[in-house]
């Protein structure tokens, strides 16, 4: 008999399946909403917002994720990376969120399904794609799925489509893979053993879920590049 484990989502709401991690990417997405009004709130007075605040406060947490993220976008992107911070931040941030919350007790990282992960995969794919047709214009930027020889054009055409197209399959995948065996592994270890070892298997999750959380960040830097540099993709930049 499939052994379904207890969470929180599914007692309160009857919920179970696709709804349940739907519901849990919509608790994510709240989580982040609650935190920026709350970022917003201290940074709306522009003479306060100049006095840095002391210990460990929500601000200070957000400035210093944007710096992190800054750095991560500088290091993929050469042509005006601040641009694409936002939707870097994004991504880290609800992946990030969504990830460790399959580390409290009673919930499910919504990662840890594949509908979640390839639909954030179409989310950089769709994003990359627009940022470099707006960078380039439409012309330029499909010049460069033909390739630099026009008698190869087609099998270049071809090759750069199926490319493309199994890239936010190919995220959707590393993503879903890592968390799902991250997820179940603590489950099992909780449930067979007592204090000691889940508390070393719930720090390695941790470690797991920003990892995860950058991999697909620094990936969507590196195709934003690729899609906005005047180059033939992100290898020409980041060898």
């Amino acid at each position: 008999m499939e052994h379904h484990p207890f969470t929180w989502i599914s007692a309160i709401s009857s919920l179970s399946g696709a709804w349940e991690h739907l519901a849990a990417s919509a608790l994510v997405a709240l989580l982040l909403l609650a935190f920026g009004f709350k970022v917003r709130t201290r940074l709306a007075n522009t003479e306060a917002a100049l006095v840095p605040e002391d210990g460990l406060t929500a601000r200070n947490v957000a400035e210093a994720f944007v710096e992190a993220i800054v750095g991560i976008a500088k290091s993929a992107i050469p042509d005006n990376p601040e641009r694409y911070v936002p939707l870097l931040a994004a991504l880290f941030a609800f992946i990030l969120v969504a990830n460790v919350l399959g580390l409290v007790p009673g919930f499910v990282p919504p990662t840890s399904v594949f509908n979640i992960t390839f639909a954030l995969g179409c989310v950089s794919f769709g994003a990359y794609h627009a940022y470099g047709v707006k960078a380039q214009g439409l012309g330029s930027y499909l010049k460069h799925f033909l390739g630099p020889v026009m008698f190869i054009a087609p099998l270049m055409l071809v090759i750069e489509m199926f490319s493309h197209a199994f890239r936010p399959v190919s995220l959707g995948v590393r993503l879903y893979a890592n968390m799902f065996a991250d997820h179940t592994v603590i489950e099992i270890f909780t449930e067979l053993t007592k204090v000691l070892i889940p508390v070393a298997f719930y720090a390695l999750g941790f470690f797991v879920c920003i990892v995860q959380s950058f991999v697909f960040t620094m990936l969507s830097a590196i195709y934003i590049s690729g899609a906005v540099s005047h180059g033939h993709g992100p290898d020409e930049h980041h060898h």
